[in-house]
């Protein structure tokens, strides 16, 4: 259960705010402090997957931003109306990872660790398309509201002339022999380590094509303009994203594809402020309004509702209409919306109104309790 797992940011000895290069040195430091070649101390073995974990999901912007606002929810199907998918421990190629950070120096055995063994093991697995990441600016009602929106974005998809494959007249490559990696062994001060690398000849992929397909310039895929249609949901606010899943890079070896994540930038608007579910909205009153109470018409995101100010209420007063807020995503339960009370003083009276005003102001209003405290130490 995600409950019981460490927050990303403390296994590798960091705070929320880290840079990208902080994550990279500590990954660093703690992986070969707990590398189990190096560490044969009771519990370095899980130490050691952990923090692989947390690197994988902290050095992928992507990921990190979900963990960021879901934490490990993000990952386990429990985040609410944003549909991330399952994370699980065993699609983590650590011996990528090291391969990148290391060159390759601890490259090797990584399916003894519970991470499926990366490319090392199984090269011709299907391998799933990158998932992508696209911001989409919405206005204040389409946020509120819904909407429904075409999203233009460019992705790669299996070339058609090749199926994806890069060429044509398969074979296996001599160099790895089919297995997509070139093992070598190297001395150091922890004794022979075995070191595996990717196959230059073949990227890893245990194959190579006599006759290279033009189309794609062997590379399998092609470049192209989508247009996607996709409905967004009411309530939705900064930064939430929706998944749209099985729609982005396309995926490798028959792999599946990639998702599209979309996270949206939502403008303000000229009369409300939102706090994520809930509205909040300055009333403005006259002096006449607010000492003598009055009934106004208001205008919320769900149309003009008439609300009771009493006579008296002064500048800042709060009041809660419940329920009239913003819908939550995924949920039946809308926010509440906040009124706000602002006193407009006159800025800009006729001798008609000063008149008034000013046989008002004889009456004696400056003896309420407010202005006794005052005048007392006067």
């Amino acid at each position: 259960m995600s409950s019981n797992k460490r927050d990303y940011y403390e296994v590798l000895g960091l705070k929320k705010g880290a840079t990208d290069e902080e994550i990279k040195r500590s990954f660093r430091k703690l992986a070969k402090q707990y590398h189990p070649d190096v560490n044969k101390e009771p519990g370095a073995e899980e130490k050691f997957k952990e923090i692989g974990e947390a690197y994988a999901i902290l050095s992928d912007p992507q990921k990190r931003a979900q963990y960021d606002q879901f934490g490990h929810a993000a990952f386990d199907g429990a985040a609410g109306g944003s549909g991330f998918s399952g994370f699980d421990a065993s699609d983590i190629d650590l011996g990528s990872i090291f391969e990148d950070l290391f060159g390759g120096s601890f490259g090797g055995g990584f399916s003894n660790f519970g991470f499926g063994g990366g490319r090392g093991q199984n090269s011709n697995r299907p391998i799933k398309g990158k998932d992508s990441l696209v911001r989409v600016k919405l206005s204040f009602d389409e946020a509120v509201y819904g909407c429904k929106k075409s999203i233009k974005i460019d992705l790669n998809e299996n070339c058609d002339k090749c199926g994806g494959k890069g060429g044509f007249d398969e074979v296996t490559c001599s160099t790895c022999g089919g297995s997509g990696r070139v093992v070598t062994q190297q001395q150091s001060l922890f004794g022979v380590i075995q070191t595996q690398t990717t196959c230059r000849d073949c990227g890893g992929l245990g194959k190579i094509y006599k006759r290279k397909c033009t189309e794609c310039n062997g590379l399998g895929q092609v470049r192209k303009n989508k247009t996607i249609d996709v409905t967004v949901p009411e309530g939705v606010d900064n930064g939430y994203q929706l998944r749209i899943s099985g729609k982005g890079e396309a995926g490798r070896n028959g792999g599946p594809n990639g998702d599209i994540y979309l996270e949206f930038a939502v403008a303000s608007h000229e009369l409300f402020e939102r706090d994520e579910e809930d509205i909040y909205l300055e009333v403005p009153l006259t002096f006449a309004e607010a000492a003598l109470g009055c009934k106004k018409d208001v205008p919320t995101i769900h149309g003009v509702v008439s609300v009771d100010f009493k006579e008296g209420i002064q500048s800042g007063s709060k009041l809660k209409l419940k329920g009239k807020g913003v819908k939550i995503p995924g949920s039946l339960r809308k926010g509440d919306m906040y009124l706000i009370v602002k006193v407009v003083t006159p800025t800009k009276l006729d001798k008609t109104q000063k008149k008034l005003l000013k046989e008002l102001s004889e009456t004696g209003l400056e003896k309420q309790d407010e202005f006794k405290k005052f005048n007392k130490y006067l």
